[in-house]
């Protein structure tokens, strides 16, 4: 057992009260199973003990195990540790604050009685990092709440409040914080002499329903196995889940034990690790003062009610934090406000909302037309058209109402952050928050650092994100900041692949394939074949050397726009969103490379599929090179979180290290020979391809 974890044992009233330590959210590290079986050993051997609590130091139960001990020699596993405690001779009850997660919840469902806090967390969202629970958690849960219930909440990953275990039966009461160790205790102490056992293992009338009502949780099983299309620890939980009801504990137990085995070395599980470190190390800031405690936001301002105007607003509504929307005019005001409650209406409409939800929400979100009533918030959002006149204007007025000390943040997604921090007389105050459209669904909130921004400014923004349920990470200022311009050469291939022979829906099958939910050419129909008709506009005008993109050029200036008008890289029927293939974008294809000269071909899956991400991977270590971002890690954050890259692949790093740095660099070497300049391969690229360095462990100078 480490020096920061231990497990206390004390008697308290005749009550053996069994304390699991390990700061700061009380994972079970190496040493803490034994320590609970030796506790348990130690009570049930005690004559003058009645029965035992088990609890968590400081805020959590136990959340989880701890995943770096994954793939290594365990002396004890929580299949072990957990059988002891159902097995305890005396009454056993969880005492359950803050987190109860995964091996937690297992420990917890092995006791005899579940008390929890009204704060508390419940979940086994082992899935999300490619394995299954291995301490019984899947027999004991669906025992406990049903297959249906056990297929949500574990293929899900979901936390479960205290309110809604409750009535699941998952906890047995729910008591207040600050009396929660005094009632357990009482509650073991009022129990009859030699009684008050109650196995989970033991309740089958969960089990019995089911098997006399199947349709009640087949369905639900398999639309769960429909929806795990590349990854394999959901269909070994529904395994499971499913032995839980047809089979005994004992087979349930094994099949558990086996499958778990097969999928903690897998590709698939150490990718999803990686992911779930890498998110971790995101929120690691070079620079950070010693003891810094940065001043949480309470109150905010959003200055438009557009699109990403609303939907960011949602989100400080979502996170109770009161925000006042300013728009120019009462007009566009009025229209903002009702989309914002549409957003709402429609999750209400959905269930996932109840009308209480809705109201409560929109209660926190206050329109307003007039800078000096925003003046008092701790932050304001700029989030207007990608206008620079118009941006430099907002940060002018900004600078002039709001109170020292506030956050002033663009939502800018390409503009650099020094030109709205020179128009203000406090630059060390200005970020970037980069929401990703929507701002109300899509979890990333990219921080972009301005030549001036302070660290902690950026601390404070990072901390926001975190706050609005984002995944917060670090990028510098520069066109496109580190998201957006990683994943532009993927985009610009995309579209020369096409004058070279490829096709749209080819490319759409081959990421499709590789895991992405939709391709790149789908997605461009969904957002607007002209918002990126525009962006590109833009560039020419301040670049004499950018690459023009001739075939979605010719497409938005023959009016195809997309989903939005039934005609983009493919063709819609009206009100189905169903792309359908369409020979006229052959045509239009083939008519521009024939102008332009341009031989086409065809193509192999690997090479398409190389052409569109090494390009992506050369220009994250050109990112590095200029300090534009903190890590390689980092970026695949951004990738997964922002643009939906499979997070079984662990990240565009990451995966490209699954090919290897020299096969990487040698494609990216032969490319820059046969098409110039855009292929210039990265120094980092090449020197990790030389040292054979991992490339998802590359950092930008100095960090």
């Amino acid at each position: 057992m480490s020096e920061e974890a231990s497990v206390e044992y004390r008697v308290i009233e005749g009550v053996a009260v069994v304390t699991l330590s390990n700061a700061p959210v009380n994972a079970l590290a190496p040493g803490m199973r034994e320590g609970l079986i030796e506790s348990l050993d130690r009570a049930n051997e005690d004559g003058a003990v009645k029965g035992i609590v088990v609890t968590g130091a400081g805020r959590n139960f136990i959340a989880g195990a701890d995943i770096r001990q994954f793939g290594k020699e365990r002396k004890v596993s929580s299949s072990v540790s957990t059988a002891v405690l159902d097995a305890s001779r005396k009454p056993v009850v969880a005492v359950i604050r803050g987190y109860a997660l995964g091996a937690g919840l297992e420990h917890a469902l092995a006791c005899h009685y579940r008390f929890a806090t009204p704060d508390a967390k419940l979940g086994l969202p082992e899935v999300k990092i490619g394995i299954i629970p291995a301490g019984g958690g899947t027999q004991r849960l669906t025992r406990l709440v049903g297959p249906k219930a056990a297929i949500d909440i574990i293929i899900s990953g979901r936390h479960v409040s205290a309110r809604n275990a409750l009535e699941l039966g998952l906890i047995d009461r729910i008591i207040a914080d600050d009396v929660a160790l005094a009632e357990a205790i009482d509650f073991v102490k009022r129990l009859p002499e030699g009684k008050g056992i109650r196995r989970v293992r033991d309740m089958n009338g969960q089990i019995e329903n089911a098997k006399a009502n199947p349709d009640d949780w087949t369905s639900a099983r398999d639309e769960a196995a429909s929806k795990a299309r590349f990854v394999q620890a959901p269909h070994s939980a529904l395994a499971c889940i499913e032995m839980a009801v047809n089979g005994s504990f004992e087979e349930g137990l094994a099949l558990e034990q086996s499958l778990f085995a097969e999928l903690e070395s897998s590709d698939e599980a150490k990718a999803l690790r990686y992911a779930f470190f890498a998110e971790r190390e995101a929120a690691k800031i070079p620079g950070k003062p010693e003891n810094y405690k940065g001043e949480a936001v309470r109150s905010a301002a959003v200055i438009g009610a557009g699109t990403m105007g609303g939907g960011i607003a949602i989100c400080f509504a979502d996170a109770r934090i009161p925000v006042k929307v300013l728009e120019a005019s009462q007009e566009a005001l009025d229209r903002g406000m009702q989309k914002t409650r549409d957003t709402y209406a429609a999750k209400v409409k959905r269930g996932s909302l109840t009308q209480g939800e809705m109201d409560e929400s929109l209660a926190y979100i206050q329109p307003v037309i007039d800078y000096e009533q925003i003046g008092d918030a701790d932050v304001v959002i700029e989030a207007v058209f990608e206008r620079i006149d118009l941006k430099k204007e907002v940060f002018e007025k900004l600078d002039s109402v709001m109170k020292e000390g506030a956050l002033l943040l663009t939502n800018s997604s390409a503009i650099d952050i020094d030109t709205m921090a020179n128009a203000t007389r406090r630059p060390a105050d200005v970020a970037g928050a980069h929401f990703f459209a929507p701002a109300n669904v899509m979890k990333l909130c990219e921080v972009v650092r301005g030549t001036h921004s302070s660290v902690e400014t950026i601390l404070r923004t990072t901390k926001l994100g975190r706050d609005l349920n984002k995944i917060s990470v670090v990028a510098g200022s520069c066109d496109g900041f580190a998201a957006n311009r990683s994943r532009a050469p993927l985009v610009t291939e995309a579209m020369l692949l096409l004058e070279e022979g490829a096709r749209p829906d080819q490319i759409d099958r081959i990421m499709k394939a590789f895991g992405y939910p939709m391709g790149p050419f789908a997605v461009s129909d969904l957002s607007g074949l002209d918002v990126s008709y525009d962006t590109r506009k833009r560039r020419a005008a301040a670049d004499p050397g950018y690459r023009k993109l001739h075939v979605p050029d010719r497409m938005v200036e023959l009016g195809r726009k997309g989903q939005k008008n039934g005609a983009g890289w493919y063709r819609y029927n009206p009100g189905d969103r169903k792309p359908i293939v369409d020979p006229e974008v052959d045509a239009i294809i083939a008519d521009v490379a024939r102008e332009l000269g341009v031989e086409q071909r065809e193509f192999s899956d690997d090479e398409i599929l190389h052409r569109l991400l090494f390009a992506s991977v050369n220009e994250v270590c050109k990112i590095l090179e200029d300090g534009k971002a903190y890590r390689a890690s980092d970026v695949d954050v951004m990738w997964l979180y922002g643009f939906g890259f499979p997070r079984h692949r662990g990240g565009l790093m990451y995966w490209a290290d699954t090919v290897g740095a020299r096969k990487v660099a040698g494609l990216v070497e032969a490319w820059h020979e046969q098409f110039g300049k855009r292929w210039r391969p990265a120094r980092l690229l090449l020197e990790a391809a030389a040292a054979g360095l991992p490339l998802r462990e590359l950092r930008a100078p100095g960090v």
